[in-house]
């Protein structure tokens, strides 16, 4: 008889241990929410519970009901962005325990996604230094009250993962090191431009491809196998596809996002032909699996390197493309963020310029302080005249502001043969570039910087943001 009773005491005691709120780790202390919104709130309780949301921000309650799973959802509406610090309480009003989260800022929260480049930490890499990276961290706790880090662990699933081991963090000298670089200095940028403060979910792992990111279901529907002993053979633990997308992109794709920034592509190159494709269909899956419509989604170009195939230019191109024709979409270039002697170094040092960067492009197209200049002169039109080539630009906010000793153009006529123009001057009147060379009589095409690794004066615009490189050809089989 005893026994019986030590168990049922046991049951209804582990009951209630079960019964308890539990929130999943990206909903926690320290956290930064959305301002001037719907936020999204989710847990579990018990089965059927009423759960009550209270905040500090006004007096307004929030309730939900749990399903029969305990399985809970709740949205909250938040006010304009503020430094004080806020608390939400989550009551189960049926036995009215309750959890308690605090320090919680409200301002803007960007997800920062893709691979080494975006994950690369302030401390840098071994071999692969962030430049003034262990001043960011010596002095981050000044940022204490201004930006917080959520950073998902590297992990791999074969099933769709709830929660990641991982907690909010304040900037100090212990944390700080290990925050994505290209994200940390988006966030200074964008805090300290609109006042707010910034949140950051970082979600990056390094080598993997644009297929990691992509769900099972999409992956089958671009003939893509996802059947565990095709994806186990690939030896590389970060070339393998989707897992990453369900144990580090799932657990935290319902969190309330103003926008996703992206650096990745370097492990695709080679594969320009499907990337395009596959790219545009991973930003339309992530839009909607965070279901706020078509938020921002801002690129950077893959990084200057010399891959050793010729193939990183067309990479790019596709980049480009997918950032022109989908909407909402951005590309900022880093043509001329590597140093000649970073060649064969895949994580150039200037993380810097790259999240300054992704800040002006978001500064300029998501909060609409048009003064920041986005990218540098886009190619738009060739004009041939007897042996020179007049090469003309869109987006000349403040004209061409490269006019003397401008590297990286390439010259070409009906053979296909480029050769380096060793002409290069610019006709300030209409902003063309006129571009020859000797070897060249009739020229019929021209390239600038499509190569793997370029360094040199470039063609800058205003900002000294450089010129997206190009091609006027389509010839696929010339590198």
């Amino acid at each position: 008889m005893k026994k019986i009773l030590l168990l049922i005491t046991f049951f209804f005691c582990f009951s209630a241990v079960k019964a308890e709120i539990k929130l999943p780790n990206i909903i926690g202390s320290n956290m930064v929410i959305q301002q001037n919104a719907d936020v999204r709130f989710w847990g579990k309780a018990a089965k059927n519970a009423k759960v009550e949301v209270s905040v500090s921000w006004n007096s307004q309650k929030f309730s939900t009901q749990a399903d029969k799973d305990g399985n809970f959802s709740v949205t909250v509406t938040t006010k304009n962005f503020t430094f004080e610090p806020q608390t939400v309480k989550f009551t189960d009003l049926s036995d009215k325990k309750s959890v308690e989260l605090s320090n919680i800022l409200i301002g803007e929260v960007w997800l920062a996604s893709g691979q080494s480049n975006m994950q690369m930490p302030l401390k840098g890499f071994p071999g692969c230094n962030v430049e003034d990276g262990f001043e960011e961290i010596m002095f981050s706790a000044d940022q204490a009250d201004r930006v917080r880090f959520f950073t998902v662990p590297l992990k791999h699933s074969y099933n769709l993962e709830e929660d990641v081991d991982a907690v909010w963090t304040v900037p100090n000298v212990k944390n700080s090191t290990e925050y994505s670089a290209v994200a940390w200095y988006y966030a200074k940028a964008l805090s300290h431009s609109l006042g707010c403060p910034v949140g950051i979910v970082s979600a990056a792992y390094g080598g993997t491809v644009v297929e990691s990111w992509m769900s099972k279901q999409l992956l089958e529907q671009h003939g893509v196998s996802t059947k565990k002993e095709d994806i186990e053979a690939v030896k590389e633990e970060y070339l393998k596809i989707l897992l990453p997308y369900n144990a580090m992109f799932w657990p935290v794709h319902k969190f309330t996002y103003k926008g996703v920034i992206w650096y990745q592509g370097c492990s695709n190159v080679g594969q320009h032909k499907t990337y395009y494709q596959r790219l545009k269909s991973m930003i339309s899956l992530w839009r909607s699996d965070i279901g706020l419509g078509d938020i921002p989604f801002y690129m950077v170009e893959i990084a200057p390197y010399d891959y050793g195939s010729g193939d990183a230019p067309f990479l790019r191109e596709a980049q480009f493309k997918v950032a022109k024709e989908v909407k909402n979409c951005g590309l900022v270039t880093t043509s001329d963020l590597a140093l000649p002697e970073e060649r064969y170094n895949i994580h150039p040092r200037q993380k810097k310029a790259v999240g300054q960067r992704l800040a002006a492009l978001s500064l300029n197209k998501t909060y609409g302080y048009e003064t920041f200049i986005t990218s540098g002169p886009v190619f738009k039109e060739l004009i041939v005249e007897k042996n020179e080539a007049f090469v003309g630009f869109d987006n000349l906010q403040m004209g061409i502001c490269s006019n003397y000793m401008i590297d990286g153009f390439e010259i070409a006529g009906e053979d296909k043969k480029f050769y380096p123009a060793d002409s290069v001057w610019l006709r300030w009147q209409t902003n063309h570039v006129v571009v020859s060379s000797k070897k060249v009589e009739k020229p019929v095409a021209v390239r600038y910087c499509f190569k793997d690794f370029y360094t040199g004066n470039l063609l800058y615009g205003g900002g000294m943001i450089p010129a997206y490189p190009f091609r006027t050809d389509d010839w696929d089989d010339v590198k």
